[in-house]
């Protein structure tokens, strides 16, 4: 029915339009009584078999929502309702900002995609704070941390160290992104001298605190096998929890749609179907060059359970879903987790 009849109705609005309104009814709509329950009866498979345990945080199972669609830290309670294990939020940055202008954010219908530009925009660490202790999360969360726009590149740590130490009690993980490819200059922050510096100083006050918290890293899918190698030395020598791959890509090749409209969107990061194999790929290496020894989040591409299965069987443990939720509704976890139980 999604795909059929309510998809068509949902993309006759531009996308950033589209998003702030279902942001706004979900809340509203699971505040009515027995309407959560209701919803997980429908879409939540549970199961022990199900269950992962992965940096130390039990999942009731292995599907989530990427971040990027919790932006603010007001849907993840909602999101639960649809049968995900966990969901991202964010990415967080000390102080509020805008973003980039719109519109920032399109559709690729033919290929399954989304081109995003948003840049970051968001109300700030601490409205985050305020939201999450007023509602308690009832589904794992992790923190997606980053810089603002207007801090230069020297002073990144200091950003990082902020929004991880404000956000630090009430998430259960953390995933420093500096890999988007919407933040002016943020790139080079993956230059391995400058990214340990910013996760050294993390982990600095993770072990300061009465109970550490897992720390991932988030990477770019169009890293070459040398960078991903040295991915692999950065996680081992900050002492990293995991890796999240990947993000959106700055590559444009193989799409249907009409070069002439994907000229007049311009830049941003490209999501959804054409990243898959960029995605596994990526996973595969990791999972192989480090014998299996850091856990993944696979993310890129999902649009259905043979999508996430071949994450996972390249190595993701978990699984994250972003444009494919969008795409093809909110029956893709409770698909996911069925098809694993079989």
């Amino acid at each position: 029915m999604y795909p059929r009849l309510i998809r068509p109705i949902l993309f006759l609005l531009p996308p950033e339009r589209i998003h702030r309104i279902v942001a706004a009814i979900l809340p509203a709509l699971f505040s009515i009584p027995w309407m959560g329950w209701l919803f997980r009866k429908y879409f939540l498979v549970s199961d022990p078999s199900l269950e992962r345990e992965v940096f130390g945080i039990r999942f009731p199972n292995p599907v989530g929502i990427a971040a990027g669609f919790d932006k603010e830290a007001g849907l993840y309670n909602s999101l639960a309702n649809f049968g995900f294990g966990h969901v991202e939020i964010g990415t967080v940055t000390p102080a509020g900002q805008k973003g980039n202008p719109r519109p920032r954010l399109f559709r690729l219908p033919e290929d399954g995609a989304l081109v995003n530009r948003m840049g970051f925009n968001n109300h700030g660490v601490e409205a985050f704070v305020k939201r999450i202790r007023k509602n308690q999360p009832g589904v794992i969360i992790g923190g997606n941390i980053g810089k603002n726009t207007q801090t230069p590149n020297e002073k990144a740590v200091d950003d990082y160290c902020y929004a991880f130490d404000q956000l630090h009690e009430l998430v259960n993980y953390f995933v420093v992104n500096v890999s988007c490819p919407n933040i002016k200059g943020l790139n080079k922050l993956q230059d391995k001298g400058e990214l340990l510096r910013i996760l050294h100083a993390i982990q600095e006050i993770n072990q300061r605190k009465a109970s550490s918290k897992p720390v991932l890293l988030k990477i770019a899918p169009d890293l070459n096998k040398i960078q991903l190698d040295e991915v692999i030395e950065i996680v081992r020598e900050a002492r990293l929890d995991g890796i999240v791959a990947t993000n959106t890509s700055t590559g444009r090749e193989n799409l249907k749609t009409k070069p002439e409209k994907i000229e007049a969107i311009g830049q941003g990061g490209l999501s959804g179907r054409p990243i898959r194999n960029k995605s596994t790929q990526t996973i595969r290496y990791l999972h192989e060059q480090s014998g299996g020894s850091i856990p993944i989040i696979g993310v890129g591409g999902i649009f259905n359970a043979e999508d996430a299965l071949e994450k996972l069987e390249a190595g993701a443990t978990l699984v994250q879903v972003y444009t494919g939720f969008i795409y093809t509704g909110p029956s893709i976890a409770k698909k996911i987790n069925r098809a694993i139980l079989q």
